[in-house]
């Protein structure tokens, strides 16, 4: 449940990014497209082939410098799981792609794959099962992404100064990392974690910007 409600506060802190009334004039966002595809694929090669897992996950009992990557396009969450970490890629992607730009959404995708392992064995995290996709799932990958999302919506707070809008706006960004990094210290939910990891990638991202990353793809967005 807290794992889901986490995905929820993204989503909405994203929407509130972007504005709810954008969202029909913007382009397809075919980067997002592409990306769930590769996740289709996966799932298709799972039907089709017994061994995909141990060919392709990431089981530390087994080698294979690939794994790290593979590992995120296959599934095992069951149907419910699956379907889930299908449906919340497709739309953190395109809610991403929509405000990064296309080429920095798949970067920071890709550093939501490979950052969380480094980072935690950097700070001797790796006992704990830090690792939200039990050796496979694109899910860890898909929190990240969506927590970059969060901090460039608590900088647009911070330069606004609306009253209304700015305490649910505020509440919207900040409650992803504190929610995140709750979730990591009660439950040792790796999704937490990475998303925490999300959020501060997402303002680092922002903070030598200081202007709309590529925003706003179909109807120029009015900046953050």
């Amino acid at each position: 449940m807290t794992t889901a409600a986490l995905m929820v506060l993204m989503f909405k802190g994203g929407m509130a990014l972007l504005g709810d009334d954008s969202l029909r004039e913007r382009r397809v966002p075919w980067s997002a497209v592409g990306l769930t595809a590769l996740v289709v694929a996966g799932l298709v090669t799972q039907l089709c082939w017994s061994g995909a897992m141990a060919a392709f996950d990431a089981d530390p009992a087994r080698s294979g410098w690939w794994r790290i990557v593979t590992s995120v396009f296959m599934q095992n969450g069951g149907l419910f799981g699956d379907a889930w970490n299908l449906v919340t890629l497709a739309v953190i992607a395109a809610l991403a792609a929509w405000f990064w730009g296309g080429p920095l959404m798949l970067g920071l995708f890709a550093a939501g794959i490979l950052l969380p392992t480094y980072v935690d064995r950097l700070f001797g995290a790796s006992d704990r099962g830090v690792d939200p996709r039990n050796f496979a799932g694109s899910s860890g990958a898909t929190y990240f992404l969506a927590a970059t999302l969060a901090a460039p919506l608590l900088f647009r707070v911070l330069r606004a100064g609306r009253s209304g809008v700015v305490a649910k706006e505020a509440l919207l960004a900040l409650g992803v990392p504190v929610l995140g990094l709750a979730m990591w210290i009660a439950q040792s939910n790796g999704h937490g974690l990475v998303a925490v990891y999300g959020f501060v990638l997402g303002g680092l991202v922002c903070l030598p910007a200081r202007v709309t990353p590529a925003g706003a793809q179909g109807r120029r967005s009015p900046g953050w």
